[in-house]
């Protein structure tokens, strides 16, 4: 399957994703697919490249035209807002098989490591939203906008919850993959080094994995060799192959 194949309804389905637009239903459906489907990961790493873009590029032509109405209006007490371009999918997913073919994509020429990152990078799916006990309940309704993509709300909530319990390992974890699906690999580090610390840890190989992709992604190539060596992830075998190429 080539990256450069996508049909109308799965662009609407990832475009639905990386909105948050999603049902509770799809959206689990879908993040079990990433886990499994890495062409698709990167599909979705792409097209959320391109749609900044393409809004970065939209927001400026619109600003342009909301100046150009103000000079044009100078006189007038009533201001024209800027008219919304109407983005057809089409367009959008011709500018990624353009963008695409163009040596690999062109955000992550030049950087290999970036590229092996996009490649294998798929956010955490999360726990069950269950909210079952009070003692639980805000560490779960992070957990929601987790699994909603708000990443922000629901670092907020579990450092909040982590000054408290600071080696809790889930708090630990949940908030390094948190930072690291809002691409800040940096800060994710120290806490995925925390939730590591612990060997009875559930959530362990997955814990060294993560470490190793963000080490990958910040250029500590040894470090994050060292961490793939230390988790059962079959991703990380694939990936120690990749980095050994």
């Amino acid at each position: 399957m080539d990256i450069n194949d996508i049909s109308q309804e799965e662009f609407e389905m990832i475009e639905a994703y990386i909105n948050g637009q999603l049902s509770n239903e799809d959206l689990l459906a879908f993040e079990g697919r990433l886990k499994n489907e890495k062409l698709l990961a990167l599909k979705v790493e792409n097209i959320k490249t391109i749609l900044t873009g393409i809004e970065t590029q939209v927001m400026k032509e619109q600003l342009d035209e909301f100046h150009n109405n103000l000079s044009h209006h100078k006189n007038e007490t009533v201001v024209h807002q800027p008219k919304v371009k109407i983005l057809h999918w089409k367009r959008i997913a011709v500018a990624a098989i353009l963008m695409m073919s163009l040596g690999g994509f062109w955000i992550f020429n030049g950087n290999p490591n970036e590229r092996l990152y996009a490649k294998y990078f798929t956010p955490d799916p999360g726990l069950p939203t269950t909210m079952s006990t009070s003692d639980n309940y805000e560490f779960y309704e992070a957990m929601v906008y987790y699994k909603q993509g708000d990443y922000k709300s629901a670092i907020s909530k579990w450092e909040t919850l982590q000054i408290a319990k600071p080696n809790n390992d889930s708090l630990n974890y949940f908030i390094g993959v948190a930072y690291m699906a809002s691409k800040n690999e940096t800060k994710a580090i120290p806490f995925l080094e925390k939730s590591t610390t612990n060997k009875s840890f559930t959530f362990l190989m997955d814990a060294y994995y993560y470490l190793g992709l963000a080490y990958l992604k910040t250029d500590h190539i040894e470090l994050a060799k060292k961490n793939f060596n230390k988790s059962a992830n079959k991703n990380s075998k694939a990936l120690l192959s990749e980095l050994a190429d």
